[in-house]
């Protein structure tokens, strides 16, 4: 069996520009489960030890009967799936900053919950700078009963493809 690569001096022609961010497109992550390390690690790493995800007891006694992971966590974690995509790899070299960046957590992660990102062009726009667009993606971060736990808008400074 011959399997052909492309070398990395050749992966530069796959990058991807502003011009390749088409308005509606839509791609998909991989999926990670949420586990208690997380959970725990991430109230280390942010200082936020709200009982509502570290507190066994008190989780129980809220309304949905178990303590959930930190919004910001499930919101990271959908970012770092986000990167591991081939679209987000070839958009990398293109991508100068992120402008601006919202959150909403429609329902709670638990722990054990495994979820994956739906990212979809949602608004592309030119800016007065010839060489740099704007992009904004539309996140959302679903777990394996089909619910929505996260959503983000990410708007990006992105790369014009050069004028040859």
């Amino acid at each position: 069996m011959n399997i052909q690569t492309l070398s990395p001096s050749s992966l530069s022609s796959a990058r991807y520009y502003w011009e390749d961010m088409e308005l509606g497109l839509v791609f998909e992550t991989s999926s990670r489960t949420v586990t208690e390390a997380d959970v725990v690690n991430f109230a280390g790493l942010s200082a936020d030890y709200n009982r509502l995800h570290v507190d066994a007891e008190y989780g129980a006694s809220v309304p949905w009967g178990s303590r959930i992971a930190h919004g910001m966590l499930v919101a990271s974690i959908l970012s770092g799936l986000n990167t591991r995509t081939v679209i987000n790899q070839l958009l990398e070299p293109s991508l100068l900053g992120l402008l601006e960046m919202t959150y909403r957590f429609p329902k709670p992660t638990f722990i054990g919950d495994t979820i994956h990102g739906v990212i979809e062009v949602s608004r592309v726009n030119t800016t007065s700078n010839l060489s740099q667009g704007i992009v904004e993606f539309h996140r959302k971060a679903i777990n394996q009963r089909g619910e929505v736990v996260c959503e983000c808008e990410a708007k990006m400074m992105v790369a014009r493809r050069p004028s040859v």
